[in-house]
């Protein structure tokens, strides 16, 4: 079984010369980043491959138990949780204020990429503190924020987000826990079910946000309010106080993530209701609530390129030790057995997770810069335009990352061969691991009709219209380049360009007349903008590495093998983008072509005359 080694080398690669961090240097209060960033991707590296993946296999086997609405979490866990929270790695993206560090959501995404690919059942719990501290912090009261964020900050605390409940899955209009007034706060009464972390034993309290309805609420979404419900209440000195009416009912056995303790939890089964504290407007509760959603679906996300990177890294290294096989060319002098890493397929598969891996990185850091400019940038109109950049992003951070990375762990398996189906090489629990990605935080599906329908029609393309408008420019550029590889690149972007515009247009336009049209291939229209932007962002390391493979001196063989690997995506992945856009177009109304009757044809006997 391999151990976890972090990519520290294309990660700063991308901080500097595709995600821009000496650009987010200049934006106020973050002077020093550009300065500490290799010492913190330095530091995260090794509490990953220290602290963590030792951890990682324990967690899966060993799993978690409960007990009467008490839930241990695996051996080592809670002196590792211990650890991370007195080393400040809550606190990375939190204002100093409130303990953090203040630090750019640039510098979160690597480190979040190494947590999660070392022991992704551990780095759960800590990224939803950060949901919490930042729902907290910009909806909650002065004294909410005074007396949550710092022990959710320094780890003394941790939190959940409590949406989904047994009728309620995606369907957040179908929520029924109910918040009654009882002066100066509320009376909670429900379950929620899934809760990642809602009870455990590495902290001493566990804040809960929980959706819930006051009596007078509207139908639908626009009746939902959120609470903070503590596990222990807090008294006015910041001490804890009794035990509140939340209780843990149950765990859930999974395929994965089993040292992750998914809860259901029940509010206010032994009295008159969990005690809870409104945030923010009464009916504004959902709003609130995608301030962590947004935040959670882009760490999903990284978490998929986590969990990818680790699989191939797996998966390249038994290649290199396992010899199997012989040159089958008939010149070859050496018939001596060799190392798979040297077949043609093996080989293959090996560039096509590096660049796939590399496309979507990229991707994600990009968008976390603009996250950043989004946030601090002292002109309202780039704000903005970042803004909306982020809100098209998203849902293809989220939805074609964890969609790839699933299919990348699979070919890791794969170049495994039968030894991958085994437990024992460790393969198999990333495959188990990273299969939730997808459907956490809102399944593909729920991505690809948000894309379609809040992030392309809401505005009527102009952000996707600004952004293809950014790729074009880039492409024209690179056209002209002295070298071969790029120029190849730039033919092949242009063309997926194309493809983007085609497909964009035509949803836009069946989207007037009908909607269900648009939502059947929103999933192949998602994966296409991931490809084509993944290309873009390939594009642009090529057009750098291959600027500097000349008289880059010890990093020359680097530049030379990103090149080569962006000219394996265009060639293999980013001309797709035709196929992508012919189901679009044409296989749309194949989708809705049987009735759900038609599904259960083929289960009678023919009829004969």
């Amino acid at each position: 079984m391999s151990t976890y080694r972090a990519p520290l080398r294309d990660m700063q690669f991308v901080l500097r010369d595709l995600a821009g961090i000496d650009e987010i240097a200049k934006l106020p209060g973050w002077q020093e980043c550009a300065g500490v960033a290799d010492s913190i991707l330095e530091e995260a590296a090794s509490f990953a491959s220290g602290v963590l993946d030792p951890l990682n296999r324990i967690g899966d086997t060993a799993g978690c138990t409960w007990n009467d609405g008490n839930v241990t979490v695996p051996p080592g866990f809670t002196q590792a949780y211990k650890k991370f929270a007195d080393a400040g790695w809550i606190g990375l993206p939190v204002p100093e204020e409130y303990g953090g560090q203040g630090l750019p959501q640039l510098l979160l995404g690597p480190v979040l990429e190494m947590w999660n690919a070392a022991n992704i059942g551990f780095a759960n719990g800590p990224l939803l503190n950060q949901g919490a501290i930042e729902a907290i912090e910009l909806t909650g009261s002065d004294e909410q924020k005074k007396r949550f964020i710092p022990n959710l900050v320094s780890g003394k605390w941790t939190g959940t987000m409590c949406l989904t409940e047994p009728q309620a899955g995606s369907d957040l209009a179908q929520v029924r826990t109910k918040a009654v007034p009882d002066g100066d706060r509320y009376r909670i009464s429900g379950q929620k079910i899934f809760i990642t972390f809602g009870e455990h034993d590495m902290a001493e309290n566990i804040i809960h946000l929980v959706l819930a309805r006051l009596p007078d609420a509207p139908e639908g979404t626009k009746g939902i309010s959120m609470f903070i419900v503590p596990k222990f209440l807090v008294n006015a000195d910041g001490t804890l106080g009794e035990r509140n009416d939340v209780y843990c009912s149950g765990i859930e056995h999974k395929l994965g993530i089993n040292a992750n303790p998914t809860c259901t939890l029940n509010y206010g089964d032994k009295g008159q209701g969990a005690v809870g504290y409104l945030v923010g407007e009464r009916n504004k509760g959902l709003e609130n609530m995608f301030i962590m959603m947004n935040a959670a679906r882009f760490s999903v996300g990284v978490q998929g390129i986590g969990l990818a990177d680790r699989a191939y890294r797996s998966a390249l290294e038994y290649a290199k030790e396992r010899v199997q096989g012989r040159d089958v060319n008939p010149m070859a002098k050496d018939k001596s057995p060799k190392a798979i890493v040297n077949h043609p397929d093996v080989r293959r598969m090996l560039m096509w997770m590096k660049a796939n891996i590399e496309a979507m990185r990229a991707l994600a850091l990009v968008t976390a810069a603009s996250l950043d400019i989004a946030a601090r940038h002292p002109d309202e109109k780039v704000r903005k335009e970042h803004r909306s950049f982020v809100e098209l992003m998203i849902p293809i951070v989220k939805g074609w990352a964890t969609e790839n990375a699933t299919e990348i762990c699979s070919t890791a398996l794969q170049v495994f061969g039968g030894m991958g189906y085994v437990e024992e090489t460790g393969i198999a629990q990333q495959y188990r691991d990273v299969r939730i990605t997808s459907i956490y935080e809102g399944t593909t599906g729920i991505q690809a009709m948000d894309l379609v329908g809040r992030k392309l029609i809401r505005d009527m393309g102009s952000t996707a219209t600004a952004t293809i408008g950014r790729m074009k420019k880039f492409a024209e550029e690179l056209k002209s380049s002295k070298d071969g590889n790029c120029a190849a690149i730039a033919g092949v972007l242009e063309q997926g360009i194309d493809a983007l515009v085609d497909a964009s247009q035509w949803i836009g336009m069946n989207a007037m007349s009908d909607l269900n049209t648009a939502f059947a291939c929103s999933v192949p229209y998602l994966k296409l903008w991931g490809v084509v932007a993944g290309g873009w962002q390939m594009a642009r390391a090529a057009k750098i590495a291959a600027e500097r493979a000349g008289d880059a001196g010890d990093d020359a063989e680097f530049y030379k093998a990103k090149v080569a690997t962006a000219r394996f995506y265009a060639d293999h992945v980013l001309s797709q983008a035709f196929w992508y856009t012919h189901q679009i177009k044409e296989g749309a109304g194949d989708v809705m072509a049987l009735t759900p009757e038609h599904f259960d044809l083929d289960l009678r006997s023919m009829v004969t005359a």
